[in-house]
This record gives C-alpha cells, sequence and structure tokens, in this order.
C-alpha cells in the first residue's frame, strides 16, 4: 500500500516523500501514487528518527529507584538484587515501557543489554520498533557460572529465527571487572565467527582503571587489545577514563565508543573526552544508558547534554556544535549498528518523523537542526515511522494506556513483596 507524505519540509524545501515496503521510495515534488495512503506533512518537516546506541530498556521500571548513589554501590547494593527478582514478564513490561517513551521521543532504533532476552524481543516485535538485542553476560570469573552463560548466549543466537528481521542479536558482556578473560576471548571468538556484533561497558569510572592496572599492570583498553577483543565489531559504551594511547588503540582497532552523557553526570563518572576521540578518529554516536541512571530514554535531551557537556570540558564553545550532535543521535548510530538508516535518502529505510513547526519550542525557526538539539522536546513530534509503518500519529502511540498502567502495576507488585 505504501505511504505518501505530501507538501512536507526537507532540508528547507517542501516537497513530497514516497514510501513502499520499508524504504524510501521518491522523494520530489507533486508525487502520486495510486493506493498508497496520504498522510499530511503541510507545516510539518521530516527528519531521521534516532537510534539509542547504548541502554538496558526494561531499566524504565526502575525508574527512581535508586538515585543519587556511586556507580558500583549503585549496582552490588540496589540495581543487581532487585533485577534478581524480576522475570520474563517483567522485564517484558519495562522493555514495552520503554519503547513506549522511545517512540514518543523520536527514537525508532536501540541497541540494548539486558537480561531476559526474549521478554524485550517480544516488546521490541510487538512495538514495531528495530533493536540489537544482547542477553548480559556476567559470570563473575566463576566458571560454571561462565559455561552456563556461554550456553545461554549460543542457544539465544539459534534462536534468533523466531524474530523479524528489525531485531538483530548481539553478545553483551557487562564489563572487564564482571566477565572473566576465558569469557571475553570465548566472546570475541563467536562473535567474529558469526559475524555479530559485541556490546560492553570500557573505562566508565575511575576505580575500573585502579582496579584493572592492579590486576593486569595495564589500563583497560590497553588490556582488552591484549586479550584480542577489540575490533570493527566493538560498541564500547561510556570510554571516560582514557589516556591518549587508549585513544589510539580504540581508533586502530575501529571500537565503536558511544558517549551517555545524562548517565555519566547523573553518576558523577568523570568528563567524556569528546574533541581527543574525535580528533584521532574514533566512531562516537550517542545514547540514554537506562532510566536507573538517567532517568529517560530522551535523545533530545540527550543530544543537548552531549553538546554542552563538550563546550564545558573542552572550554570551547565551538566543539560539537548542534549538527554534530544530531548526527551522534542518527547517521552515527545507524552506522555503528549496519543499519541502512538514519538519514532521509531514496533507498534507505524508511525511519523518520515529521515535527511540528508550529510548536513554540521550534518557532521562529531559524536553524531546524539547532531547534531540535538546544530546544525541542518530544511535544514537537506528531508522527514517528519505522519500517514503513507509523507506530505514532498525532503524538499517540496505539495502546498507550495499557502500557502504562501494566507497568503502575508491577510496581504494586514489588512493593508489596
Amino acid at each position: 500500500m505504501g505511504l505518501l507524505i505530501k507538501d512536507v519540509e526537507l532540508g528547507g524545501l517542501e516537497t513530497d516523500v514516497l514510501i513502499e515496503g520499508n524504504r524510501f521510495k521518491r522523494i520530489g515534488p507533486n508525487l502520486d501514487a495510486d493506493g498508497a495512503r496520504v498522510v499530511a506533512g503541510r507545516g510539518k518537516a521530516i527528519v531521521p528518527t534516532f537510534v539509542n546506541m547504548h541502554t538496558h530498556a526494561s531499566m524504565a521500571l526502575l525508574r527512581g529507584y535508586a538515585d543519587d548513589l556511586e556507580l558500583h554501590d549503585w549496582l552490588t547494593n540496589y540495581i543487581w538484587p532487585l533485577e534478581a527478582k524480576m522475570g520474563e514478564e517483567d522485564i517484558y513490561t519495562g522493555a514495552r515501557l520503554a519503547c513506549l517513551e522511545m517512540i514518543k521521543s523520536g527514537t525508532t532504533c536501540f541497541n540494548d543489554m539486558y537480561w531476559h532476552y526474549h521478554g524485550v524481543a517480544r516488546a521490541v516485535e510487538e512495538m514495531g520498533m528495530r533493536a540489537m538485542l544482547s542477553s548480559v553476560f556476567i559470570d563473575f570469573n566463576d566458571e560454571a557460572r561462565a559455561a552456563t552463560e556461554r550456553e545461554q548466549a549460543a542457544k539465544l543466537f539459534e534462536q534468533q529465527g523466531r524474530y523479524s528481521d528489525r531485531i538483530g542479536f548481539t553478545l553483551g558482556p557487562h564489563a572487564i571487572y564482571t566477565v572473566s578473560e576465558e569469557s571475553l576471548r570465548w566472546v570475541k571468538s563467536f562473535a567474529d565467527e558469526h559475524g555479530l556484533l559485541i556490546h560492553i561497558h570500557v573505562s566508565e569510572t575511575e576505580k575500573e582503571v585502579v582496579d584493572c592496572r592492579a590486576l593486569h599492570g595495564l589500563r583497560p583498553v590497553q588490556w582488552l587489545e591484549k586479550i584480542g577483543l577489540l575490533g570493527a565489531n566493538v560498541v564500547a559504551a561510556h570510554v571516560i577514563h582514557v589516556d591518549d594511547e587508549e585513544i589510539g588503540i580504540l581508533a586502530r582497532n575501529q571500537v565503536k565508543v558511544v558517549h551517555n552523557p545524562a548517565s555519566n553526570m547523573k553518576l558523577a563518572s568523570g568528563r567524556f573526552p569528546y574533541a581527543r576521540l574525535r580528533d584521532a578518529g574514533v566512531h562516537v554516536s550517542l545514547g540514554t544508558d537506562g532510566c536507573s541512571s538517567n532517568n529517560n530514554l530522551c535523545m533530545l535531551e540527550e543530544m543537548k547534554f552531549a553538546a554542552l557537556n563538550a563546550k564545558l570540558v573542552h572550554n570551547d564553545p565551538t566543539v560539537l556544535p548542534a549538527a554534530e550532535a544530531f548526527d551522534m543521535a542518527t547517521t552515527r548510530g545507524a552506522e555503528a549498528l549496519g543499519l541502512d538508516c538514519g538519514r532521509i535518502a531514496e533507498g534507505l529505510l524508511a525511519d523518520c518523523m515529521l515535527v511540528d513547526l508550529d510548536n513554540p519550542r521550534l518557532v521562529p525557526g531559524y536553524q531546524l537542526i539547532d531547534d531540535l538539539v538546544y530546544s525541542a522536546d518530544s511535544s514537537c513530534i506528531d508522527t514517528v515511522i519505522c519500517d514503513g509503518e507509523i507506530l505514532m500519529e498525532n503524538g499517540r502511540v496505539e495502546g498507550e494506556e495499557e502500557i502504562v498502567a501494566d507497568a503502575k502495576a508491577y510496581v504494586s507488585r514489588f512493593q508489596s513483596q
């Protein structure tokens, strides 16, 4: 059937956009398409949707649960004990809430690491989004647990065929302080053999660096290179505490780095060296992290935090301009995941959103991208499309009331335990 978006602004000019199947078929004025559903675009602009490169989506259920704590205290004493009580249906409920929040704020693809893979995958499938999903791999240097984790990862890989091609499988070793060297070597071997991405936290805190040097005599990035984990298929989240040598290692190995400014600031993890990474040629994209350390999944907000934080850290107002931040949140995320989206162009996957140019936050409207980065919020987004299908129209997602009610019911069950 297809979609024909009429009289929409693209790059400052009014045009039509025809979507057939799951791709942009034609872009130009005065288009016509028999049988296509017509979407009124006048007064709106079409832009690519966001790719959230680092999430723990189902932590939407943990929003506001344990705030204002140091990272390792937060993880070990609050988050992990609660997560141990969460089953697949809880994870499904949390993932649907996260998908709803992401859709309403313009995200149609996310790179996730969390427990109960199938719970998250079911939610993504139903909500119509894209996702690269990994079941978090943690063995705490326990050989028996490591064997179980490896078996589970291989089993999940074999089960991937039950889902649509909007969902990809990745490997998610949590971090060097929670995963043994033997398991990290296995992850690399399995990923290379099957053409998979590896999603891992790297150098998020100073403690991680100090502990790694004490244990291995090397900094984390140096050690990961030594054991052979690094490569173009590695997506490294945070990467805050790195020296110039490590930045060179990341660039040489074509590692994809994900900046998570809101989470970093809330947990006081440190100062992200954006300009040094960029100047060295390191690929940098953008993520929100989970709702327990952010506390939302809004990439509009994340772009602004990234741009402002970089200017403050480097004491330079020209660092990370708006267009660069928008690129990090769209095109660069798609590149890191190997996806054919992130731009509005003929032949690419039809992932896009329509923003309301009459929303007060986008007026008077000198530069749309600047406005999206520095002033917009989710109220500016009218319509969201993923894979050629409308996920939100006129600011509403079908079934959103039920999703919210289910999430509230989880909290009631948890508090009664």
